[in-house]
């Protein structure tokens, strides 16, 4: 019989294959850019793709209540499988702008089958300490992105083919993994289903709109950073005329907050998860804040700089998750996740359009200084989890 020490190393596992199919596109990005003859804003036609699939992908699960009425691990499995033939299928199908944007939309959409489940599993085995097994989940997504860098990277140095096949393979080796060792767990119940006469109710109760605004200021600055990462360290090499192993150094800044993710699982079992997802959103808007200031420095401080704000910009993802399934009705959580999960995702995509514009402005607008207003997500976050500190007893703790 599985134990949770068994089978939380197998949802790890299975949630880092699956979302390694996430950023793939952005990893190979200037090989494809030039198989395929993309424009110069081929970063936010890679990425809001897949964040296109992600948000229709999210809302037809809920919808139909998927995960409710089939056996999630199922679900799982069949989502790492289909997205898999997707993203494999770029290396002979794609043809032009249009065709790779589609097969990353639909990328996107199975991953809706892998990443929400995968934390509805996580939820169906541990219900107490739920913070925590959300901070390993996170992990495993973050270094599901950061991966396919790793594989780009100079000593490895793959060919951009490979490493699209080698990422679906690992996908459908997590999702036999899932299906094969882990069952239902022993808290699953139904969630209940979406409900859009539900929405006025749920946005009625004041603490959880709070915890969805530092949510959705996350968001507006975590997806841009993990899709420009290689650009910022693209763009400083370049200006300063400085080598950089920029596949590798982009793997490290992602995967940095794997550590920074479970630590903060464990923080908010002491301090609560509203403090832990403040203290993070307040120190990464800080840092993008400051962001123009570091092409100046040194590559030393440059990129010491580039890994804080990539240990800071992760912990309080799945801390605001927590938040609000704690403080969603018990009868219409399953509406409250998908409707926060939406409106996050179409926040990341439309800062990623923003922002893959402004970075090719000339002038004082463009550029690296693009970057600073990465920092507004913390202005509208921070001040609502303050005041929900100040007046809500986090569950939590």
């Amino acid at each position: 019989m599985n134990t949770k020490k068994q089978v939380l190393p197998i949802i790890v596992f299975s949630q880092f294959t699956g979302t390694s199919l996430w950023f793939v596109g952005n990893a190979v990005l200037p090989e494809l850019k030039m198989a395929l003859g993309l424009s110069q804003y081929a970063v936010s036609l890679v990425t809001t793709a897949v964040m296109l699939g992600f948000v229709t992908g999210t809302l037809t699960v809920a919808l139909l209540s998927i995960p409710d009425r089939f056996s999630p691990v199922k679900v799982f499995f069949l989502s790492s499988l289909a997205g898999a033939l997707v993203n494999a299928s770029v290396a002979w199908l794609a043809r032009d702008a249009f065709s790779l944007f589609i097969m990353r939309f639909f990328v996107g959409f199975f991953l809706a089958g892998i990443y929400p489940v995968g934390m509805k599993i996580a939820g169906d085995w541990f219900d107490a300490k739920l913070g925590r097994a959300m901070g390993f989940l996170l992990g495993a997504l973050i270094l599901g992105t950061a991966f396919p860098h790793l594989l780009r990277n100079q000593d490895f140095r793959l060919p951009w083919r490979t490493v699209l096949y080698t990422t679906s393979v690992l996908a459908v080796l997590g999702g036999l993994l899932m299906l094969a060792k882990v069952g239902d767990g022993p808290y699953r119940k139904k969630s209940g289903a979406f409900q859009w006469s539900a929405i006025p109710q749920i946005f009625s109760s004041k603490p959880w709109r709070q915890a969805a605004s530092g949510y959705f200021g996350h968001m507006w600055e975590l997806y841009t950073f993990w899709g420009f990462v290689p650009v910022m360290l693209g763009y400083y090499a370049s200006a300063r005329q400085v080598p950089l192993n920029v596949p590798l150094l982009s793997f490290g800044i992602i995967a940095i907050g794997v550590i920074s993710s479970i630590a903060g699982g464990f923080a908010a079992q002491r301090i609560g998860s509203d403090k832990v997802a403040t203290a993070c959103l307040a120190a990464s808007g800080l840092l993008a804040l400051s962001s123009p200031l570091w092409y100046s420095l040194p590559p030393v401080a440059f990129l010491s700089l580039l890994f804080a704000w990539g240990f800071f910009v992760n912990p309080d993802s799945p801390q605001f998750s927590t938040l609000v399934s704690f403080l969603s009705p018990p009868e219409l959580r399953g509406t409250a996740l998908a409707i926060y999960n939406a409106i996050g995702f179409s926040i990341a995509t439309c800062s990623l359009l923003v922002f893959d514009r402004l970075f090719h402005l000339q002038g004082p607008l463009g550029g690296h200084h693009a970057f600073a207003w990465l920092a507004l997500g913390a202005l509208a976050g921070v001040p609502p989890m303050l005041s929900l500190i100040r007046r809500y007893r986090n569950p939590n703790t």
